[in-house]
């Protein structure tokens, strides 16, 4: 069996740091290493409806590479203390394009990721959402979930996440980076893990408390048992990168939580966890590593390039997608094709939906349902939802403004 080796998107020069290439000197490169590994280990060769769809194994030793870790690797097997957690924490799977992310339960049909594990980034041609399963609690438990209305081809409908388009490239878009997806049963029997909303500083001062940690899948770690990082550091700036100079590189910075919790693949979606005396909850995803690689360039052209900087992991604070759990979680989705069909007339009649009239939910659809809410002062979540449709009957201007 052929393993594939992962190659991971990489930012273009800012146009300052080309100009100073034209001169011949080194400058920076950005990126924002997603952990989306590609194993075969992880090939699914059954339906989900059979038993035991994943066979999961430990990694070769070729593939046994940590993604980022700060000093010595710090991952141990979850401790007693915290075993009510791993049951609320599962993988999230594509069968067939051998995708791998950690996912967590946060409603008892509902399962938060990071939003690359589901759409990929730009450029990238996104795996079918009917090929996604999700194994909660999974070296100890073998109950495999669809997503829900993915059978019928109406997946994308279920989901709702900060963006489909997502950019590596600066400015890099890692606040939309997340994704809540119903599943098509109510799978998180064992209980959820609450959401908190905090500010930055605040969660930077619960991990110098030592108060913030981390429970993950990862490709690397003991045949696929959830692994703990144990409390770690989160910050601005680090040794080898200041705050100013990483948040030229994002869209939107201040949703930013850079983290040394050591981290492997397939660790992308998993929580970043806040202990407190009241009990746990998440106030972080984790979506990927933020490297910063040293190039020399010639008239434009990469001559040499030099050893990168790995500067820290990179997760979304849970506070922009937190307060849209709920509407979510109560939101009737539009189920058949028929009623999707019927939304998208009724949003090209108002000049705000210029794709196909095809029953399907995609980037075009929700970017129309988007601009509508705004119109109409509604929360905003692109949601083809029975309350939305019934919404636009209801409303009689021709067109929104």
């Amino acid at each position: 069996m052929q393993h594939q080796h992962p190659r991971w998107p990489t930012a273009a020069a800012t146009p300052a740091a080309t100009v100073a290439a034209r001169a011949g000197r080194a400058h920076r490169r950005r990126a924002l290493r997603h952990l989306l590994p590609l194993t075969a280990a992880l090939l699914a060769t059954q339906p989900p409806s059979q038993a035991g769809p994943l066979r999961p194994g430990p990694a070769p030793p070729a593939l046994a590479q940590a993604v980022a870790v700060f000093g010595s690797d710090k991952r141990i097997a979850v401790p007693a203390r915290y075993k009510d957690l791993p049951p609320k924490i599962g993988l999230l799977v594509n069968r067939r394009s051998r995708l791998v992310c950690t996912a967590f339960c946060v409603a008892p049909d509902v399962v938060a990721t990071a939003g690359h594990c589901l759409h990929r980034t730009h450029g990238e041609r996104p795996p079918q959402l009917a090929d996604y399963v999700f194994a909660r609690n999974y070296d100890q438990e073998r109950h495999f979930t669809r997503i829900a209305g993915a059978d019928q081809g109406a997946g994308g409908q279920h989901i709702l996440s900060g963006s489909m388009d997502l950019s590596v490239r600066p400015p890099i878009d890692a606040s939309k980076d997340w994704a809540l997806l119903r599943l098509s049963r109510p799978a998180c029997q064992r209980g959820v893990l609450a959401v908190a909303a905090l500010p930055a500083e605040a969660i930077i001062a619960a991990a110098a408390a030592k108060h913030i940690f981390q429970i993950s899948y990862h490709r690397d770690f003991m045949a696929w048992r959830p692994a703990y990082s144990r409390p770690c550091e989160v910050a601005r700036s680090f040794s080898t990168a200041d705050w100013a100079t990483i948040a030229r590189d994002f869209a939107d910075p201040e949703q930013l939580v850079l983290h040394t919790c050591d981290t492997g693949g397939a660790s992308s979606g998993s929580p970043l966890i806040l202990e407190t005396a009241a009990g746990f909850a998440v106030v972080a995803i984790n979506i990927g590593t933020y490297v910063q690689s040293k190039v020399l360039m010639e008239d434009g052209e990469v001559t040499k390039r030099l050893k990168a900087d790995t500067i820290a992991n990179t997760a979304v604070n849970s506070s922009v997608f937190a307060a849209k759990l709920l509407a979510f979680q109560q939101a009737t989705i539009l189920a058949s094709a028929a009623q999707i069909r019927e939304l998208q007339m009724t949003l090209k009649q108002r000049e705000l939906y210029a794709g196909s009239i095809d029953g399907s939910y995609g980037a075009a659809l929700r970017a129309a349902i988007e601009a509508y809410e705004r119109a109409r002062h509604l929360p905003v979540t692109g949601l083809a939802s029975e309350a939305l449709l019934q919404h636009l009957k209801a409303d009689p201007s021709p067109a929104a403004k």
